[in-house]
C-alpha cells in the first residue's frame, strides 16, 4: 500500500552532506476530531437499541439460533425493511443509502451488544461489498438487489479458515465452479457464497448461487459458538458470476479484510459493553457479608480494568471506522490495530464476566457463556489477536 511520503528524515543521519532521503509513515493522518460524538450516529444507536431490545434479548436470541435458520427470519426482515441494513453502506448510485461504514459500525456495535445471530456482518456488510465490487451489471441485478434488500443471503468462503479447494471452468454468462469448502459461515442456509477459486489466469473471486445446491451437498459442522453456524459445501458444477479476475481478486480480498476487521472490531465493542454492564449489573445485587459484591476493593479493581478494554477497544474500533470513511486506502493499518486490541479485549473481558459470576456463570445457559462462545469462535473463524498484532509490525516494517 502506497503511503504519502513526509519531509525528509529529521534523525540524525551519518554526517553526509547530501539530505537524508524522504520516509514514509504507514499510519493515517487524521485528526482527533474523528472520534469526537457524532449526533446522526447517536440517533441511529438509539433507534437500533430500541427495535434490539424488543425484538432479540437473550432468550429470543437463544431461540433463534437454535431454530431452523440459525437465525430469526422475521428479526432478519424487519432489519431490512426499517433499517435497509443490506442497502446502507451502498452508495446512493447503486440504489443504497450511501451513509458510511461509520453508522454501519454503530449497528454492528449494537449487534454485538445483543449478540444477534442475523447474517449482519457476513452477508449485509461483507456479502455485499464484495458483490458491489463486480464490474457493473456482471452480476444479475436479482442477485444484487435481492442480496441488499435482504430477500437473498451470502455465505463467505475466504481466507485461510475457508478451507477450500475450488476450481471455476466456462466464460462469462456460463460459469461453474466445482469442488469443496471445509468451512463456511452460513454455508447451510445461504443462498450465494463468496468464494475464491482457480481459473484460467489464476485465482479469481466468484459468487456462487446456491439455491440449487443439494442440501445432502451441504454438511453443519459442530462448532462452538451456535450463534454463528458453519458449514462444509460440495459444489459439482454450481452456476456462479466472476467477481473479480486474477488481475483484481487480491485488490478486492485485501480491501474485504479491511473491512472485516473494523466491523468486527465494532461487534467486539458492543459485546465488551454488554458484559460490562451484565457484571455490573449482577455484582451490584450479589451480596456477601451483608454488602454487594461491586462494593469490594478488589472487585472494583477488576471492573475497572474492563472498563479500560472497553475504551481501548472502543476507541480503536471508532477510529479504524472514521479513518475508513475519510480515506479507505489508508485504513489498513489502523483495521488491524483496532483488530488486535477489539479481539484480546473481547477474549478477556468473556472470561472475566464468566469468573465474576461465580457458579451460574459456568453453565452453558447464561448469557455470560454465549458470549465466551462468540469470543472464541470468532477467534477462531477470523484469526486471533497474535496474527492482526503480526500484520501491524508487518505494517510498520517491525
Amino acid at each position: 500500500m502506497d503511503h504519502p511520503a513526509l519531509a525528509p528524515d529529521p534523525r540524525p543521519g551519518d554526517g553526509a552532506s547530501a539530505p537524508s532521503p524522504a520516509w514514509h509513515q504507514p499510519w493515517p493522518e487524521a485528526d482527533a476530531s474523528v472520534l469526537a460524538p457524532v449526533a446522526e450516529h447517536e440517533d441511529l444507536r438509539k433507534v437500533v437499541r430500541d427495535i434490539l431490545g424488543a425484538h432479540a434479548d437473550h432468550e429470543q436470541v437463544r431461540r433463534a439460533a437454535d431454530g431452523p435458520l440459525g437465525y430469526s427470519a422475521e428479526l432478519w426482515k424487519l432489519l431490512n425493511d426499517e433499517m435497509s441494513v443490506g442497502a446502507m453502506a451502498v452508495p446512493e448510485d447503486r440504489g443504497g443509502l450511501g451513509v458510511g461504514l461509520g453508522m454501519v459500525a454503530v449497528v454492528l456495535e449494537e449487534a454485538g451488544r445483543a449478540l444477534l445471530p442475523e447474517p449482519l456482518l457476513v452477508s449485509a456488510v461483507l456479502g455485499v461489498r464484495a458483490v458491489l465490487a463486480a464490474p457493473l451489471g456482471s452480476i444479475p441485478g436479482e442477485l444484487v438487489d435481492g442480496l441488499t434488500a435482504g430477500h437473498l443471503v451470502a455465505a463467505l468462503a475466504t481466507g485461510p479458515g475457508a478451507d477450500a479447494s475450488l476450481a471455476a471452468t466456462g466464460t462469462d454468462g456460463a460459469l461453474t465452479v466445482s469442488g469443496r469448502v471445509g468451512r463456511a459461515l452460513l454455508g447451510a442456509t445461504a443462498d450465494l457464497m463468496v468464494v475464491v477459486a482457480d481459473s484460467a489466469g489464476g485465482e479469481a473471486l466468484h459468487l456462487v448461487d446456491l439455491r440449487h445446491v443439494r442440501e445432502a451437498e451441504r454438511r453443519p459442522l459442530e462448532v462452538l459458538d451456535h450463534t454463528r453456524r458453519q458449514a462444509a459445501v460440495e459444489l459439482v458444477a454450481a452456476p456462479a458470476h466472476l467477481i473479480a479476475g486474477p488481475e483484481h481478486a487480491g485488490a478486492v480480498l485485501a480491501d474485504l479484510d479491511v473491512v472485516r476487521r473494523i466491523v468486527l472490531a465494532a461487534e467486539h465493542v458492543g459485546m465488551i459493553e454488554a458484559m460490562l454492564d451484565l457484571t455490573r449489573t449482577y455484582l451490584g445485587q450479589r451480596e456477601q457479608f451483608g454488602r454487594p459484591l461491586a462494593s469490594f476493593q478488589v472487585i472494583k479493581h477488576r471492573l475497572a480494568d474492563v472498563l479500560v478494554d472497553l475504551e481501548r477497544a472502543r476507541s480503536a474500533a471508532r477510529y479504524a471506522a472514521a479513518v475508513f470513511v475519510q480515506d479507505p486506502g489508508s485504513a489498513e493499518l489502523p483495521a488491524a490495530v483496532a483488530a488486535a486490541v477489539a479481539t484480546e479485549a473481547v477474549i478477556r473481558v468473556a472470561h472475566e464476566t464468566v469468573q465474576l459470576h461465580g457458579g451460574i456463570g459456568f453453565t452453558w445457559e447464561h448469557p455470560a457463556h454465549y458470549y465466551l462462545r462468540r469470543a472464541l469462535g470468532d477467534e477462531a473463524v477470523f484469526g486471533p489477536a497474535h496474527a492482526h498484532r503480526a500484520l501491524v509490525a508487518e505494517l510498520l516494517g517491525v
